[in-house]
């Protein structure tokens, strides 16, 4: 296990002074041209469905909860609100999802799942087997990338988050 940041630089650069990585050395590279490949072997199956990607993984976490608010898909989901809006929109005209203010906090719109939503559920059986397939991996394996990434991710978030503000505010 590496260290420190340092010993991370060390071990993610060349060693000849003066190189630079080549593409294929670099991490985010690898780590994008694997999610663009498995977003591509789940488009040939959710094609046929209409759904793209991402209208998948709102539909997911729909599946996990039946119903919840916008604000906690986009943070389920890690993406801004204005980025789900055109998401549901669509989903919502396909007859998947319904989108209604909320009785208790007129503020917040919740999204539902309606009949065929669920029912699509089952048919996305036959695209995760297609995924399973063209990856190669166990479900051991699998589950150690996945946690790995999950790992990776949350480091990489506290890493880039803004200073906490509480402690900004206080005074020297």
């Amino acid at each position: 296990m590496v260290g420190s940041y340092c010993d991370l630089v060390t071990e993610w650069t060349p060693s000849a002074p003066g190189e630079f990585l080549t593409l294929d050395e670099l991490l985010c590279f690898a780590l994008y041209a694997a999610s663009r490949a498995m977003t591509g072997v789940y488009r040939q199956g959710l094609d046929r469905l209409g759904l793209t990607y991402p209208q998948y993984l709102v539909m997911v976490v729909l599946w996990e909860r039946e119903s919840l608010s916008v604000a906690e898909l986009a943070d389920r989901l890690q993406l801004a609100t204005n980025t789900l809006s055109p998401l549901i929109k669509r989903l919502v005209s396909a007859g998947l999802v319904t989108k209604h203010r909320r009785t208790d906090d007129e503020r917040q719109v919740q999204l539902s799942l309606t009949g065929p939503g669920r029912a699509l559920r089952e048919e996305t059986r036959s695209v995760r087997a297609a995924v399973a397939e063209a990856a190669g991996m166990s479900t051991a394996q699998v589950i150690e990338l996945r946690d790995q990434l999950g790992a990776l991710t949350d480091r990489l978030r506290a890493a880039s988050a803004p200073p906490n503000a509480a402690v900004a505010a206080d005074p020297p």
